[in-house]
């Protein structure tokens, strides 16, 4: 008997991929990646509930499905909104998202000091890189940007709400990761803010992975905060045999030398914790704040960082030297001796090859 697929089809900037009923527009075009897929500062694929709040994932639906081809009449958020079959979607190749998304930007970046510089998210930044890629060179906002103090959220992390764009990831964290949630959004409008209930400390075993999940530099490691920058460490895959209940024991090493900087889960292409096993490989505070030491650790070898990234500079698991292809066309003839002008030249001694002294060039070296 024929089996009968349940696959729909959905064409994104004329890309056309099979999913399963029920994904979203942003979920599909991540299967397809590139430049095609949207970018995301509150979705998060392991925490349920996430997306639809910074709608910077907007997309342009031409076509609504097969059945109903008419055009959605204004630009969606791409991660909540589910794929029909024949679904015709346009993100790169869209004339209106350009510019929406300029505009989101720029309303994430009303009250965002640009401090990059001295802001420890620095060379790891979502907003960072989206602020580049679809950002405005100019802002139009005359008004005093909102401030707070730095509040201290346990004794590991340090909260800095004048970098939050408000994602809520770090709230879907505490609620399903750990066992209480002591922290959440309080006020509205532009008094919102991350607040701990009479500033509580959080202090639960999960709670360091509110830094991994945080896309900006509202929620710092306070065992890493100024003491390098991350293109100057080297991040290596490592693990070990934690005996926390609910700790994958596999984590990112960020090394100076032998020197452990800090611990960080280890995350996809698309910043998300990886999964190992069907399981999202969060790690407790034990291996996160209290491991530096490199003999606690099997490292596994360089972690995978794309070229494109600061943080990739100069990490190369294997030296590939170029092949010489001067002496392969020249059938085996040295370069050196091709370019040998000595006899020529009128001004090297012709009964001196630089190439061969075992000491520096003289100026008697030149001299007939």
């Amino acid at each position: 008997m024929e089996t009968v697929s349940n696959k729909i089809k959905v064409t994104i900037d004329n890309i056309t991929v099979e999913v399963d009923p029920g994904t979203t527009i942003l979920q599909a075009a991540r299967m397809i990646g590139g430049d095609v897929t949207p970018p995301a500062m509150c979705y998060y694929s392991k925490l349920q509930g996430s997306g639809g709040k910074c709608r910077t994932c907007l997309v342009e639906v031409a076509a609504g499905s097969a059945a109903d081809p008419r055009p959605m009449p204004k630009l969606v958020a791409s991660c909540r909104t589910g794929v029909m079959d024949g679904m015709v979607v346009k993100n790169i190749t869209s004339e209106k998202v350009p510019d929406a998304r300029a505009g989101v930007v720029e309303f994430l970046l009303l009250n965002h000091p640009l401090d990059c510089p001295i802001c420890d998210q620095a060379g790891e930044c979502h907003l960072q890189d989206l602020g580049y890629d679809h950002g405005k060179a100019g802002t139009r906002y005359e008004f005093s940007r909102r401030t707070f103090k730095r509040i201290d959220i346990g004794p590991y992390i340090q909260l800095h709400m004048n970098r939050c764009i408000l994602c809520y990831r770090c709230t879907y964290v505490a609620d399903q990761i750990t066992d209480s949630r002591s922290h959440g959004v309080i006020d509205r409008g532009d008094h919102a803010q991350i607040s701990t209930y009479i500033t509580k400390a959080i202090d639960n075993d999960f709670s360091g992975n509110m830094i991994d999940v945080c896309p900006v530099g509202a929620l710092t490691d306070k065992t890493f905060r100024f003491k390098n920058r991350v293109w100057f460490t080297k991040p290596v895959d490592a693990h070990r045999n934690c005996t926390t209940p609910g700790c994958c024991g596999k984590a990112t090493l960020w090394l100076r030398g032998d020197e452990v900087f800090r611990v960080t889960a280890r995350k996809d292409e698309w910043g998300e914790v990886q999964s190992f096993d069907g399981k999202t490989g969060w790690i407790c505070n034990t291996c996160r704040f209290e491991s530096k030491q490199t003999s606690q650790w099997t490292i596994e070898g360089v972690t995978t960082i794309s070229r494109h990234s600061v943080i990739g500079l100069n990490k190369y698991q294997t030296l590939n030297m170029p092949q010489e292809t001067v002496k392969k066309v020249m059938h085996g003839v040295e370069p050196k001796l091709l370019m040998d002008i000595h006899s020529v030249s009128g001004v090297n001694n012709p009964d001196i090859h630089l190439s061969e002294i075992d000491r520096p060039a003289h100026s008697s070296d030149f001299k007939k």
